[in-house]
């Protein structure tokens, strides 16, 4: 019986592609803790807050579908000596962020 490796190792001895994908699991966290805000905002601000957690969750799924991409990708790239910085799902996060800071920003001045 064979066990079945979800990463692909590497001989990195900093461990970067490790460390970035536990970064990007932590980001993950802080969405859905944000979304249970979110929901906990309902009674108060009505339907219309659902926008928050929706948008939360949205990016937390995001985050952990394309984790294993990520991470294999960071290891492919070291193992050739040409690791590219991810671009967009940083700038994509970032305006998530930004959103939210918005949405936040905006119900506190409504109140």
């Amino acid at each position: 019986m064979s066990t079945r490796v979800w990463w692909p190792s590497t001989a990195d001895p900093g461990l970067q592609p490790e460390r970035t994908t536990l970064a990007w699991s932590r980001t993950l966290l802080a969405l859905l803790v944000a979304s249970s805000v979110g929901l906990r905002w309902l009674p108060h601000y009505g339907p219309g807050i659902l926008a928050l957690p929706l948008l939360t969750l949205l990016s937390a799924a995001v985050i952990l579908a394309t984790a294993r991409h990520r991470h294999t990708r960071s290891v492919h790239g070291i193992h050739r000596d040409a690791v590219h910085a991810a671009v967009g799902p940083v700038t994509a996060l970032t305006l998530v962020c930004l959103a939210l800071g918005v949405v936040a920003v905006v119900l506190v001045l409504e109140d």
